[in-house]
């Protein structure tokens, strides 16, 4: 299960050689050696074999209307992006060529503990419980489809056992909600739990900042391929799912201030000014 990848849009923004050397040659690498095991087995052997690709729901690009399912033409619009539908096109390429069983899942935006705090739900968290603006890119109206990480991980086992080789397959909550809403969400949320943000109205925090280049409008998968053919469905509640992340922030403070006062310190990526 190839989960190793560069991942951040910003950051492939700022630096898209590196995105290049990991995900597209890293995952060749990867697909060269598991072929060379993989014909090393004895037929019996090989049956079970599976080469599983993660990949991600930004490789459709900015979707107008509908939902993109697992045949529509990939548009990356990002270093990021881009990189990961060239090693799709990879793996696919090893199963038509070779005949190695591989298997590619799209995951929609993924959230849960332990999620560095770069991405947007631990940003937000982590920058209103400093008491520091909170930035929202643009006119905040991009649409995301946010799955907790359990979900995720759920889908992935089921393709795993059960998915088809040469098939890919989407993995997508099926809800559609704007950053700004998010946004607000998690003021909410932290000004309802916790006494110290409960002494402001943390969305007075939220600032519009100037949007993310080539930012997409909107994501959202048609994922019933996965909960026709394996029986697969999300289980986590946004809000419970958000109030858990909210919690696990709060009672690991020296996970990520170790993080946050060495590697990272919560500001801005892919702004083109870097």
């Amino acid at each position: 299960i190839n989960v190793a990848a560069e991942t951040h849009v910003d950051r492939s923004i700022d630096e898209p050689s590196d995105f290049i050397q990991t995900n597209i040659v890293g995952t060749n690498t990867l697909l060269q050696a598991s072929i060379e095991f993989w014909r090393s087995l004895a037929e019996s052997q090989r049956n079970p074999f599976r080469f599983l690709q993660i990949s991600t729901d930004e490789v459709y690009g900015s979707i107008e209307s509908g939902a993109a399912d697992e045949t529509a033409h990939l548009h990356p619009n990002s270093p990021y992006a881009a990189s990961k539908a060239a090693a799709d096109h990879l793996v696919r390429a090893y199963n038509r060529t070779y005949g190695l069983p591989t298997l590619v899942t799209h995951g929609s935006n993924t959230y849960g503990s332990r999620q560095f705090p770069e991405k947007l739900i631990p940003l937000i968290i982590l920058r209103a419980l400093s008491g520091r603006s909170l930035p929202v890119y643009g006119d905040g109206k991009q649409v995301r489809e946010w799955i907790h990480v359990d979900d995720h991980v759920s889908g992935i086992v089921a393709v795993l056992d059960h998915g088809e080789p040469g098939h890919g397959y989407n993995l997508g909550s099926g809800h559609e909600l704007e950053n700004i809403e998010l946004v607000n969400i998690l003021c909410r949320l932290l000004n309802e739990r916790y006494e110290d943000a409960a002494k402001r109205d943390l969305s007075e925090l939220i600032e519009f900042v100037k949007d993310r280049p080539g930012h997409d409008k909107r994501y959202f998968m048609n994922s019933s391929k996965a909960t026709d053919s394996l029986g697969w469905q999300c289980q986590t509640d946004l809000s419970e799912g958000l109030v858990s992340v909210i919690d696990w922030y709060m009672n690991n403070q020296s996970w990520w201030e170790s993080i946050t006062s060495q590697n990272y310190d919560l500001s801005r990526f892919g702004s083109l000014e870097r």
